[in-house]
């Protein structure tokens, strides 16, 4: 019995991970200077009606963190909303990533 529980969760979680309700991706991004970071982040949610929120994360030449933000995507009426997204920085960026997304 416990093996089987064991399964229907395995494959529940696997399931959940494989099809994340709200996605984001990086389209653009454009360094502004040694302390400022400007990204164009498109965010794709089944349901436009839902807010979002993104974890973005900005990395130095040498992969360190040099700066983060949470950003809001506030309900819409899209399912992919792109929002421009200013990032200030400790040291000049050369990459931007998205961490995570959710529902807000």
């Amino acid at each position: 019995m416990v093996t089987l529980a064991l399964i229907g969760y395995v494959i529940w979680v696997a399931s959940h991970r494989a099809n994340p309700p709200v996605t984001g991706r990086i389209d653009a991004f454009t360094v502004v200077s040694d302390n400022e970071f400007r990204a164009t982040l498109a965010v794709d949610r089944p349901d436009p009606a839902q807010a979002a929120k993104c974890f973005l994360v900005v990395q130095a030449v040498s992969y360190d963190r040099v700066g983060e933000r949470w950003v809001e995507i506030p309900p819409g009426t899209e399912r992919v909303t792109q929002v421009e997204v200013s990032l200030r920085t400790f040291k000049r960026g050369t990459a931007v990533t998205v961490d995570s997304c959710g529902p807000a």
